[in-house]
């Protein structure tokens, strides 16, 4: 699916993980942000959280999962839709896949950890029990303009 055939809805819950993202970055974490949307509804949200939950499992789309599976009291994600910023890693993908998620949209590329195209296809290569829907773009130059800006600023601290 080109960016053009996006959807209204999609951009607006894109935007609803961008702020997920801005919220990541207020607490130091790096910015990635993401929803889960059953029935058109969001069912669970997160952010990056590893550094505060000392936990580095906790990433937005394992958080939004989980947030999603207590929301709909399963942990079966059928006919869910997540929403990213940024292209998932290795273990979110497996994540995503054992959750039997359904469509995975995302924003911007990860050439260094990306798990759908990027580094690796392992959502889509069709050896696994569950694929995935890919869409790539999505609102692709804010989600990479708040990772750039990010960076950035971490950058400029160092340099101090």
């Amino acid at each position: 699916m080109s960016a053009g055939r996006f959807t209204e809805s999609d951009r607006g819950f894109m935007a609803e993980a961008l702020a997920e993202a801005h919220a990541g970055a207020a607490e130091g974490e790096v910015p990635v942000g993401a929803v889960v949307v059953h029935e058109g509804k969001i069912v669970g949200r997160g952010h990056n959280r590893p550094i505060a939950l000392k936990d580095p499992t906790a990433h937005a789309e394992v958080l939004a999962l989980r947030e999603a599976a207590r929301t709909l009291g399963a942990y079966r994600l059928v006919d869910s839709t997540i929403y990213v910023t940024l292209e998932p890693c290795v273990m979110c993908v497996g994540a995503l896949i054992n959750a039997r998620v359904k469509i995975l949209k995302y924003g911007a590329l990860d050439p260094k950890a990306g798990a759908l195209g990027s580094v690796y296809d392992i959502g889509r290569d069709g050896r696994l029990s569950h694929e995935l829907e890919v869409y790539a773009g999505l609102m692709e130059s804010e989600c990479g303009e708040l990772l750039r800006e990010f960076f950035q600023s971490r950058r400029a601290r160092k340099c101090d």
